[in-house]
């Protein structure tokens, strides 16, 4: 057991370099990162189990921060532990570091997941923690670990907390340990400015196991982890009363601690003085970036612990791989990414349903194949048709990891930053839907599914006006237009940050999917129909071999010979151009029909084929439901979008398509004009 003052020692070494990498940076937060020292600290130097020699050991702790502008305070551990030098912490903030001033995921250097937009953070620790049950139920416990977070008073407060907090306790995950850096003061005010609320209770409610502590005390925070550890039924909450800007003093040494100024500036601008603080807490003004000796040897002594730690673990592993030689391949091939073959098409579908419809059947086949899949839907399965994977696979609940479908109830923001935790967590598939309007609550962790390259896969039904009696409150119109825009946007491996595909009818869907499932690179969203559409006409006799040139983003679906004009769609469009061609044939206009699920596969194709698709000397008209500058980048500036540009109405969709324009007939004409013909 260290020695209370050896613990004190090191908590103020992180301080130091908490307050020097701001003060170098001219950028930062230092009192968070200041106050929460001392838990950081005895978590690694006691408690978090990792393997320094293989950051991605499968069967390693896991620590999520959710308020990333505490930083700081992470890479100084970190530095401690061996996964940062000095150099690296100078240049915090900088162009090119790898110390950003939010922490953006990198497990080899000890960081599972990117954090800044407060509120996620603990929310993918919750979706890890359903990951790791999800594989002891099937592996056993000697695959087991422990996932730690840690949230701020800011976290607590955002919505999202709530979701993950009820989430959490229904399902009994006692592997959670999560620590509240509870000191009472936020950017621009105290706490008290704006919540009174009992946050023990709540999450006692949510059937949590609330420890509350003195959060700067090294051995109460010692015994709550120990506490949390032999926790088996419950998450357990450690409440730590914390001081903001730990240790600071003003230029007369006196104490200037627990100040909301010290929260989101260098200490030299907040009314403390930095170089008085840096000497307060033992450190150099001179040379601040030192790990102190003592400190260096704590580190160095549970670095040891921890190889032997490890060396039983993975020993208890290699056993139990020798005596289920089959079950060690699947676990290998979770690990590895490795889908089993799948035969897309093999997957039969009635004609002329719903590209939902037809989402479902794929559904299902994934849910007999893909072992290691979760999916999940936010209190509408049973309408955005994902009850199909549920019916083969059964639902989690409390205690309860055998089955692999998450009832995330109505909180799509919580669901989505859920299926970011269960993919960092490794080993695993995710998806979840709901109505493709609720997108707009899911937009902050789909962008972080974006920025971490996670691929998760968004089911999002219901895509267009055609939802109908529900009204404009339930009818995507900009939707469409938003998620495009995370096509056009590049990660930084510099692909789109989001695969968009949105199928025409069943065989299209088939085609989606498949290349959803092959995409382990980014996000991919499906927005799919909530009515029967009709299935397109096959040049080819097969519609699924038709279907198959989705993967170049658009094709040519008809064509006359010699034609007049280009017609472009996606999604329910599609038929309602062919349907129109059919009038145009009447007046003998030629046409060539292009379906176009992806844009951005579609740009990315060499030139010569986007021009034997969407040729540039003929006139090409788009049909869209959506915004009318969905289409823009395929049709162009010279051609003519035909979309909405204002909220739906409510009415059978059928009398919607009638009255809105979205009929042959009224195409047709559309098109005529367009062409002057």
């Amino acid at each position: 057991m260290n020695d209370t003052n050896l613990l004190n020692r090191a908590a103020d070494n992180i301080r130091i370099l908490t307050a020097a990498m701001v003060e170098k940076a001219k950028s930062g937060h230092p009192g968070g990162a200041m106050g929460g020292a001392d838990f950081t600290n005895v978590l690694y130097s006691e408690f978090l189990v990792y393997d320094p020699e293989d950051p991605k050991w499968i069967n390693r702790d896991r620590f999520f921060l959710d308020p990333g502008h505490m930083s700081p305070m992470l890479y100084s551990v970190l530095a401690m532990s061996g996964f940062y030098t000095m150099d690296d912490l100078k240049s915090f903030r900088q162009w090119g570091s790898i110390t950003p001033g939010h922490p953006e995921v990198d497990v080899m250097h000890g960081i599972e997941n990117t954090s800044g937009p407060l509120g996620q953070g603990h929310t993918m620790a919750v979706g890890a923690a359903i990951a790791e049950r999800f594989m002891a139920a099937r592996f056993g416990e000697w695959c087991s670990h422990k996932i730690y977070a840690f949230i701020s008073d800011g976290g607590i407060q955002e919505e999202i907390s709530q979701g993950a907090g009820r989430v959490a306790g229904f399902l009994g995950l006692h592997n959670l340990i999560m620590f509240y850096d509870s000191n009472d003061v936020q950017l621009s005010t105290d706490t008290d400015a704006v919540t009174d609320e009992n946050t023990a209770e709540k999450y006692r409610a949510w059937n949590w196991n609330v420890i509350e502590i003195d959060g700067c005390d090294p051995v109460a925070i010692r015994d709550a982890l120990a506490l949390a550890n032999r926790e088996t039924e419950r998450p357990t909450l450690i409440i730590g009363k914390t001081i903001m800007g730990r240790g600071c003093v003003t230029a007369t040494g006196e104490n200037f601690e627990g100040k909301c100024s010290t929260h989101g500036q260098p200490l030299s601008k907040s009314g403390a003085s930095y170089e008085k603080t840096i000497e307060h807490l033992g450190g150099s003004v001179e040379n601040p970036f030192v790990i102190f000796p003592e400190v260096a040897d704590l580190y160095a002594r549970r670095a040891e612990e921890l190889k032997k730690i490890v060396a039983e673990r993975k020993a208890v592993q290699a056993a139990w791989e020798k005596a289920n030689p089959e079950l060690a391949a699947e676990l290998h091939d979770f690990y590895a990414g490795k889908l089993p073959e799948l035969d897309f098409a093999s997957i039969a579908y009635k004609p002329n349903v719903a590209t939902r419809t037809a989402s479902a059947n794929v559904l299902s086949y994934l849910g007999e194949r893909v072992k290691n899949m979760v999916v999940s839907s936010a209190d509408l399965a049973n309408s955005d048709k994902t009850e199909a994977f549920l019916k083969k696979t059964g639902a989690f609940s409390k205690g309860n990891f055998k089955g692999a479908f998450l009832h995330a109830g109505v909180a799509e923001l919580t669901m989505a930053s859920i299926m970011n935790g269960i993919l960092l967590h490794g080993g695993m598939q995710a998806a979840c839907g709901t109505f493709f309007v609720f997108s707009d609550y899911m937009k902050p962790a789909v962008r972080m599914a974006a920025l971490m390259e996670l691929p998760v896969k968004y089911v999002w039904t219901h895509d267009a006006f055609r939802v109908g009696e529900d009204g404009p409150t339930h009818e995507p119109v900009e939707q469409e237009a938003q998620i495009r825009l995370m096509e056009q946007l590049k990660n930084h491996s510099g692909k789109h940050s989001v695969l968009v595909l949105r199928p025409a009818d069943s065989a299209e869907t088939l085609v989606a999917w498949k290349l959803a499932m092959e995409n382990s690179d980014t996000p991919t969203a499906l927005i799919l129909s909530r009515q029967d559409v009709p299935d397109l006409p096959s040049a080819t006799g097969n519609r699924y071999t038709d279907a198959l040139q989705l993967a170049k983003g658009a094709y040519v679906l008809m064509r006359d010979e010699n034609p007049d004009v280009v017609l472009v769609a996606n999604g329910s469009e599609v038929s309602t151009l062919v349907g129109a061609s059919e009038i145009l044939h009447g007046q003998g206009v030629r046409v060539q029909i292009v379906s176009v699920p992806s844009i951005g596969l579609f740009l990315d194709q060499p030139e010569s084929y986007r021009e034997a698709v969407i040729p540039s000397d003929l006139p090409v008209f788009g049909l869209t439901a959506g915004l009318p500058s969905t289409l823009l980048q395929v049709v162009g500036c010279k051609g003519k979008i035909y979309g909405l540009d204002h909220f739906g109405y409510s009415a059978p969709y059928k009398v919607l398509d009638e009255k809105l324009g979205f009929t042959p007939e009224h195409i047709a004409g559309e098109i005529a004009a367009f062409i002057g013909k």
